[in-house]
């Protein structure tokens, strides 16, 4: 398969809704009086959700891109503290930040000099495929999670079709 088709690919599963809806419909109308509260049962908030996803999709992103980078602590410093409560801007910068990810993950993916299959410099073996398709993988994993927090929850839109 020719690599531009693969990047294509890539770039496509980041962006828009295959079998499953995207970061941003997601995350669309959420209302924000309850972004700290806990589903029946939970473990976590949606806000505590969402900035798990982002340190998650950070962490790999400046673990291929940053020749500085140190790994974070697990599972500490891949969510944020039970105690802290988020307003409306950690809320939106929680967001604009995967979003500011995803956009560097794009550009390492549509840069021709980038060789895929190349290991990354600060592995132990892992390709910058591999990083992608584990950004993939989390990302879609934990939306759908956070889909189903809204539904338990109430809060997607009245009249929203599931």
């Amino acid at each position: 398969m020719p690599m531009d088709v693969i990047r294509e690919q890539l770039i496509s599963f980041l962006t828009t809704a295959q079998a499953r809806m995207t970061y941003e419909e997601a995350v669309q109308d959420f209302p924000l009086d309850h972004i700290n509260e806990f589903p029946p049962h939970g473990l976590y908030s949606p806000y505590m959700l969402l900035e798990h996803i982002r340190l998650t999709q950070k962490d790999i992103v400046d673990f291929m891109l940053d020749t500085n980078y140190k790994e974070p602590k697990w599972p500490e410093e891949y969510w944020p503290k039970k105690e802290v409560k988020a307003d409306e801007k950690m809320w939106q910068e929680s967001i604009d930040g995967f979003l500011e990810d995803r956009r560097k993950l794009i550009e390492l993916i549509n840069d021709k000099n980038t060789d895929l299959t190349t290991k990354v410099k600060n592995g132990t073996g892992q390709t910058i495929f591999r990083e992608i398709l584990l950004i993939l993988d989390h990302n879609s994993w934990e939306l759908g999670e956070f889909s189903f927090m809204r539904q338990v929850m109430s809060t997607w839109p009245k009249g929203r079709i599931e």
